[in-house]
């Protein structure tokens, strides 16, 4: 005599069971009624319908924190847009392009609320070769700045631009943005860099965009060849 073993019914059998036997509630109506659920809100039980109208609730709060998300972001989008494009005009309605290296600086630590920010440039003609913005940058720290195809955004492991700001160790993370002449081409040597800077360690991080950092140094880049022209 052969004795038949028969593999216990499992929580997969029975759903899977359910799953594809859609009319099993149907014949089995008053199933639904005694069915009863612990609610994650008030840990009481509560029926099945009650169950799926707090789980259709929570979808609900889900998909509103979405959209509120959304239009936070675009609010702070649109204001950001409106500065840089203000920024822009001011810029160009400079008539000294001496003053422009101080100009950029001063609007960007207090338009985008930045702590630190400094710039250098180099490359300029000789009447801005003794400026401050165009002095004290080392042959390694231009060769580093071409080197870079979009912003740099991290942690401050001692990097020469560093150096440049007023309070060096005050800089937890940097983004350091290689200025150049966009129109000839994405790579071409760079001719100076901006370099902001928070006490806060994850203001600027590896894992943010660089969209709007790339839009700033594409302003100031345009701004700033009025300084390399004899």
């Amino acid at each position: 005599m052969t004795d038949t073993f028969t593999n216990p019914i499992t929580e997969d059998d029975i759903a899977n069971y359910l799953a594809n036997t859609p009319d099993f509630f149907e014949r089995h109506a008053e199933l639904l009624a005694s069915v009863h659920l612990t609610s994650p809100h008030s840990k009481r039980a509560v029926s099945l319908q009650e169950r799926q109208a707090e789980m259709l609730r929570d979808k609900i709060k889900v998909l509103e924190h979405r959209l509120m998300d959304m239009i936070r972001h675009g609010n702070e989008n649109a204001l950001l847009s409106d500065r840089l494009l203000r920024w822009s005009a001011s810029l160009f309605e400079n008539t000294s392009a001496a003053a422009i290296p101080a100009q950029i600086v001063d609007h960007v630590r207090e338009q985008f609320s930045v702590p630190q920010v400094t710039i250098k440039v180099w490359g300029v003609a000789e009447a801005y070769k003794n400026a401050d913005f165009a002095t004290g940058v080392s042959e390694d720290a231009k060769l580093f700045a071409t080197s870079l195809s979009e912003p740099f955004c991290g942690v401050n492991t001692g990097f020469e631009a560093v150096t440049w700001l007023a309070e060096p160790a005050a800089a937890a993370s940097i983004a350091l943005l290689p200025l150049r002449d966009t129109r000839a081409g994405a790579m071409q040597p760079a001719f100076g860099m901006l370099v902001l800077s928070s006490p806060d360690g994850q203001r600027y991080n590896s894992g943010m965009g660089t969209d709007f950092l790339q839009h700033v140094a594409d302003i100031a880049s345009a701004a700033l060849g009025r300084l390399r022209q004899d």
